[in-house]
C-alpha cells in the first residue's frame, strides 16, 4: 500500500521509535487512546497491547479497508473503534482520553489547536512531528514563538527523541521528533484570572510582525496594559517574552 503525498502520509517503521512513543504515553490499562492517522497500523498494534480501548481515525478510504481486515478481531471484540473520518471534523465526546499518534505533518498546527483548545481536552498528547516544529514548540533556541506559547498555555511540552527520516517509509525530506504534552488543562487561564480570548488577541498582535518591537505590534490593541510589570515594550520583541511575561500586559 503506497503512501499518499496529498494526505501527508509517511509510515513509521522503526521499532525503537514506536516503543518510545508508547512509553512516553504512560498508558494505563483503563486508558482510552485516540490515534490520528493509524496508517498501516504499526503504532495501533502497540497501543492495543496497553490500552483499554483505541479509537483510530483514518481519513484514507483504502487504508481504512486495510485496517478493518487487519484488526477484524479487535474491532469485533470492542478493543478498537476504527473510524473513516477527517480528524479535523471529529468530536471525541465527553470521555477522558489521551492522544498518541504519528500525525500528518501538513495539519500539525490544526491538530494542536483543535485538541488543546477543545471543550473536552485530552489528558495528554504524544505526537510525532517535524524535528524543527518540535524544537520551536519547546523553544530550544530560547526564543518563543506563537506556536510555543500556544502549546505552553495549555500544557507542558517536552522533547522525547529525534527520529531520523530513514525510520519512515517513504523517507520524508526532514527529520522528525517525538514530543509529549502533559497536564493539558485551562489552569493557566483560571489561576491567573485571564480571559482566554483577550490573551490570544494580545499574543497574536505581539507576534504579528516578527522583527518589530512589541510596542509597534500592539498599537492596534486598545485594551492592554502598556506598563505591564515594567516590561520595556520599546526594546522587547515578542519572542523574548516567556508565557508568564504576557500576563501583566492584560487589563
Amino acid at each position: 500500500m503506497h503512501a499518499k503525498k496529498s494526505l501527508g502520509q509517511n509510515f513509521l517503521k522503526s521499532e525503537p521509535a514506536l516503543r518510545k512513543i508508547v512509553e512516553a504515553g504512560e498508558i494505563e490499562k483503563s486508558d482510552i487512546i485516540l490515534e490520528i492517522g493509524p496508517g498501516r497500523g504499526a503504532l495501533t498494534t502497540k497501543l492495543l497491547e496497553k490500552a483499554k480501548t483505541v479509537v483510530a481515525v483514518e481519513k484514507d478510504g483504502e487504508l481504512f479497508e486495510f485496517l478493518k481486515k487487519k484488526f477484524e478481531k479487535e474491532i469485533v471484540g470492542g478493543k478498537l473503534n476504527l473510524l473513516n473520518k477527517d480528524i479535523l471534523d471529529f468530536d471525541f465526546g465527553e470521555e477522558n482520553y489521551k492522544v498518541i499518534a504519528n500525525i500528518p505533518y501538513n495539519i500539525t498546527g490544526a491538530i494542536l489547536k483543535k485538541f488543546l483548545t477543545a471543550k473536552n481536552q485530552p489528558a495528554s498528547m504524544v505526537l510525532m512531528v517535524q524535528n524543527e516544529v518540535a524544537k520551536r514548540i519547546v523553544a530550544r533556541d530560547g526564543k518563543e514563538s506563537i506556536l510555543s506559547i500556544s502549546v505552553k498555555a495549555y500544557g507542558q511540552p517536552k522533547m522525547i527523541m529525534k527520529v531520523p527520516a530513514r525510520y519512515f517509509s517513504p523517507a520524508p525530506k526532514v527529520d522528525s521528533a517525538i514530543i509529549a504534552i502533559k497536564e493539558i488543562s485551562r489552569k493557566f487561564f483560571k489561576e491567573n484570572g485571564i480571559n482566554e480570548r483577550h490573551f490570544w488577541e494580545i499574543v497574536r498582535a505581539g507576534f504579528a510582525h516578527k522583527r518589530k518591537k512589541l510596542s509597534s505590534n500592539l498599537k492596534s490593541i486598545k485594551n492592554y496594559n502598556k506598563n505591564g510589570n515594567g516590561i520595556e515594550l520599546e526594546n522587547k520583541r515578542a519572542e523574548e517574552l516567556t508565557i508568564s511575561d504576557w500576563i501583566p500586559l492584560l487589563k
